[in-house]
């Protein structure tokens, strides 16, 4: 598969969406080759897109979703911008010295018990999410990872994942998929299959 089989695929742009439910690319940016050491992705909100524009730097992009203007930055711990709200930072990311990176930027409406496919799938490098309202539940061979609104998590290159909307309420979050340039940003993960550890 290409994409997870929700209303947008995680493909349409969110400019063309027409249905509130599912999920929408924001941006893509080419990093290429990203420095050695932890990277980490840097949320932060203005109050006008020249703002963020104004603030940013390398490896960043100005992204609108959800009605705020977010500027995202991958780069160190210690990275900050000029003013600027700070959301999150989450990582680090795994990254692999010499190889070239895509950010791959997405956001999600999920009804409750909604899931991202029906199938597991992986990518070619690290994920990360920060939930906005609602609760998502994340399955890996290692097990399950939950996360409310105001929380942020990863999963690294590689493994299969299953992720689904938990709770009563609909879930909204922005993600980032920062994958190996070279290969798709996502693939079927037909080797494994999910045992349903979410809560209902």
């Amino acid at each position: 598969m290409s994409a997870p089989v929700v209303p947008g695929g995680c493909e349409t742009p969110v400019s063309q969406r027409t249905n509130e439910v599912g999920c929408y690319l924001t941006a893509t940016e080419d990093l290429g080759e990203v420095p050695q050491g932890p990277l980490f992705w840097h949320l932060y909100n203005y109050p006008t897109r020249a703002a963020a524009d104004a603030a940013k730097g390398s490896r960043a992009t100005v992204v609108e979703s959800f009605g705020r203007v977010w500027l995202y930055t991958i780069a160190d711990a210690a990275w900050r911008p000029s003013g600027g709200e700070r959301i999150a930072v989450i990582g680090p990311l795994a990254t692999i010295a010499g190889k070239r990176y895509t950010a791959r930027y997405m956001e999600v409406v999920f009804t409750p018990g909604m899931v991202g496919g029906p199938h597991a799938h992986r990518h070619p490098g690290a994920e990360a999410w920060y939930v906005l309202t609602g609760a998502q539940c994340l399955e890996t061979p290692e097990g399950i990872t939950v996360l409310h609104a105001g929380e942020s998590g990863t999963v690294a290159e590689g493994p299969p994942m299953y992720i689904q909307s938990v709770g009563t309420e609909i879930r909204r979050s922005v993600l980032l998929v920062l994958h190996d340039s070279s290969q798709p940003w996502i693939s079927a993960a037909s080797d494994w299959t999910p045992k349903g550890l979410c809560p209902k």
